[in-house]
């Protein structure tokens, strides 16, 4: 008689066979526990709608069929979306469920199969920077390239240009303004890397997530000279506008260009609620763009006030986050954290994820009450 294996014997045997190696070696994308704590670790806005707007919201989400799949509505948020974003003409738009969607649906599309011994695509983005562009490459199977800013965390442009030439990407990712660093890098220094990406045959995904904040958009630079941006994608999300947890993303770009990533966009990926919640909010977009306006106003206030404080090194803002770094030991940034932490105020520990963060810490912009609590918080750690 054959006895059954034990449970962790059958599971690691199984999980050894059947699922990828690289993905046994990662890390799942970690989620801060926030509970009982002032959450400033993950660039939401800090405001809730208006009590009226919450009511009326209510209704209208009582009021959908939720027995049906969704229907024409996502088509008016298209147009919404499109109407808010001020797309060009010429255009197409697409839906994910967030960014995230959006970036793993075209690493998708862009897996072209190649002949044994050669190259895979690979997707090239500048470092640090926002994790899913490396994660959608590797479980997608593509090679991920990425390419060091300055240490003041600009655009490294000869090595961008050097690196895309060699590499012939399929995408390039650049984020702007970027994260976690939270700078918006210059506008001609943009437009030289996406002509080389152009020479070389590349998609660029131009990643403005936090443009409810921004002081630019580049789809002025797209606006004005279309014919050098025809290879050119604009990611955009609800999250930053005030919307995280309905998860709405949206990419714009050339119609034929949009239309052959949108075949690989899974049916029905937009529920009827996320849909019907997007367009409520863009019924009332002065609220949400208030918001926004109070969000830039303390991101001032903050940041005069960390340049205040003795260690603290904190750079410009063009998103509702503010990158710094602390002074002293290799562990100084650990000790920040976790003193903030038992402060309880939850930020960003970002010192780990590449060298040039060393010792930075990533905060976001709050309600005026909650970046005074981070701001003594702050300084009794410090």
């Amino acid at each position: 008689m054959t006895l059954p294996p034990s449970t962790d014997t059958f599971m690691n045997a199984l999980l050894q066979r059947r699922i990828r190696p690289d993905v046994l070696g990662m890390h799942a994308y970690a989620v801060q526990d926030s509970k009982g704590m002032v959450k400033l670790d993950a660039m939401e806005n800090p405001h809730r709608l208006p009590a009226g707007l919450q009511e009326a919201l209510g209704r209208r989400l009582g009021a959908l069929a939720l027995n049906r799949y969704p229907d024409g509505r996502v088509n008016a948020l298209r147009e919404a979306l499109a109407a808010y974003a001020a797309m060009p003409a010429g255009f197409g738009i697409m839906l994910g469920n967030g960014s995230d969607e959006l970036i793993s649906l075209l690493a998708m599309a862009c897996d072209i199969p190649v002949a044994p011994g050669q190259p895979k695509p690979a997707v090239l983005a500048p470092l640090p920077g926002f994790v899913m562009y490396a994660m959608s490459a590797q479980l997608q199977g593509l090679d991920f390239v990425g390419v060091p800013l300055t240490p003041d965390f600009e655009l490294d442009v000869p090595a961008m240009v050097q690196s895309i030439e060699q590499h012939q990407p399929a995408i390039v990712y650049l984020a702007y303004p970027n994260n976690p660093t939270a700078n918006l890098w210059a506008e001609a220094d943009m437009v030289r890397v996406v002509a080389a990406a152009q020479a070389a045959g590349s998609i660029v995904a131009i990643d403005e997530a936090y443009q409810p904040f921004s002081s630019r958009t580049y789809l002025d630079v797209i606006r004005a000279n279309p014919a050098a941006n025809a290879h050119v994608l604009l990611m955009r999300t609800m999250s930053k506008f005030g919307l995280a947890g309905v998860r709405i993303g949206y990419m714009v770009g050339p119609q034929a260009l949009i239309a052959q990533v949108d075949k690989v966009r899974p049916p029905y990926n937009i529920s009827v609620l996320n849909c019907e919640c997007a367009l409520f909010a863009l019924e009332h977009q002065e609220t949400f763009a208030a918001q926004a306006q109070q969000i830039c106003a303390q991101r001032a206030i903050l940041l005069e006030a960390l340049r205040a404080l003795p260690g603290v090194i904190a750079w410009n803002s063009d998103a509702n986050m503010v990158l710094i770094r602390i002074a002293g030991a290799d562990d100084a940034a650990h000790k920040v954290f976790e003193g903030l932490k038992a402060r309880g105020i939850l930020v960003k520990n970002v010192s780990k994820m590449h060298p040039l963060l060393a010792q930075c810490l990533r905060l976001t912009v709050g309600t005026a009450d909650e970046n005074a609590q981070l701001l003594k918080a702050l300084q009794e750690v410090l």
